[in-house]
């Protein structure tokens, strides 16, 4: 591993804080719930650790930088916190701009620790630096992939808008299910309103339609017009991304965002340390806490375990990751190298399709589990 020179404020022993930086969405275009989700289980993390005697006796300190979905404003980011000699970073949600910040934090030498991003090739090459707990897309897509199977679903309809997270999704469904008899018509949403998607299903006889789209636009308006068309009444809408996890998602929809199927990764039961973070998220975030907020919750819980094992040198922290063994809030935490993956990866967090029921939006169905 090359192995740059720690900043100077890195591994300082005269009670100064340890800093770690938090990428976090928090404004528009970037999808804000999740990114308030994300900071309050960071937030809640670092308060336990300082008191709990902090890392060492020194207080663990948060500095949050707001990426906004903005690849470039993140990697900017990455640059100031590097300069401000943190000892590592944390977060981000946006699997193109968490792309960003690992690329930037590889090339500087500084551990990052990625709560949320999915996308396969966080990076274009393997690295040292950077490490990961939420579970590769081809994991938790392919496991989508047979829930659609075992629901009797084999022509399949996505509306995709142009990403590389997106066209990622359909290329995982599309190589997993073919072989299974199944097929996938994509729809681009760069030349189609949300009622001409209804046409278009109706013209391919798919009984599944996947939004491979933003939240809460064109989602919210596919989903409306699928809905109030009577000759789609019997077709399934999926969110393998996770769209209707969010409170707002309920209240822009009501009772047309339930029945809709998207992956969380939760267990079905959560330890007594999940239930009991669980309890103090809802209070600071006075609404249940999504899958998002345990994620950012067991980024802090990892790294102060590994800055009090190992110090705030940042060569030290990106050489421990293979050693970690850390109780998390969805199971015991390590790490590996996991073929396809060019990060460090927890595999795996557990993965679940769940929906949210007709009959109690707020409550969530788990209708598959891998």
């Amino acid at each position: 591993m090359n192995t740059p020179p720690s900043a100077p404020a890195a591994d300082r022993t005269d009670g100064s804080s340890v800093r770690i930086g938090a990428l976090v969405p928090l404004t528009r275009p970037g999808w804000v719930e999740a990114g308030q989700h994300l900071l309050a289980g960071l937030e809640l993390a670092v308060r336990e650790v300082n008191d709990g005697g902090g890392i060492v006796g020194r207080p663990l300190e948060l500095l949050v930088r707001d990426t906004a979905a903005d690849p470039q404003r993140a990697a900017a980011a990455v640059d100031e916190l590097a300069h401000l000699g943190v000892a590592a970073l944390a977060g981000e949600y946006h699997s193109v701009v968490a792309r960003a910040a690992a690329a930037r934090a590889d090339t500087l030498g500084l551990p990052f620790l990625c709560s949320s991003s999915v996308l396969d090739a966080l990076t274009e090459q393997p690295t040292e630096w950077v490490a990961r707990l939420a579970p590769a897309q081809s994991h938790g897509w392919r496991i989508y992939a047979d829930f659609l199977l075992s629901a009797g679903h084999s022509r399949i309809a996505v509306a995709a808008e142009p990403s590389v997270y997106w066209a990622s999704g359909a290329r995982i469904l599309r190589d997993y299910l073919a072989p299974r008899g199944g097929t996938v018509v994509e729809l681009d949403m760069r030349a189609l309103v949300p009622t001409a998607v209804c046409d278009e299903l109706v013209d391919n006889r798919a009984t599944a339609l996947l939004l491979l789209v933003g939240h809460p636009e064109p989602a919210v308006s596919i989903v409306k017009s699928v809905r109030r068309d009577q000759r789609l009444a019997e077709i399934m809408i999926g969110a393998p991304a996770g769209q209707p996890e969010f409170a707002e998602w309920a209240t822009l929809l009501g009772e047309d965002g339930t029945a809709i199927p998207f992956l969380r990764y939760l267990p079905e039961r959560l330890s007594p340390l999940g239930a009991r973070v669980e309890t103090a998220l809802r209070e600071r975030l006075a609404e249940a806490p999504s899958f998002v907020a345990f994620e950012g919750y067991d980024t802090v819980a990892v790294l102060a375990d590994v800055l009090r094992s190992h110090g705030a040198d940042r060569a030290r922290t990106a050489a421990s990751w293979p050693r970690v063994a850390v109780e998390g809030t969805r199971g015991q935490i390590q790490f590996s190298r996991t073929p396809g993956i060019s990060v460090w990866q927890w595999a795996w967090t557990p993965v679940q399709v769940v929906d949210r029921d007709p009959a109690q939006p707020d409550r969530f169905r788990i209708l598959h589990a891998g």
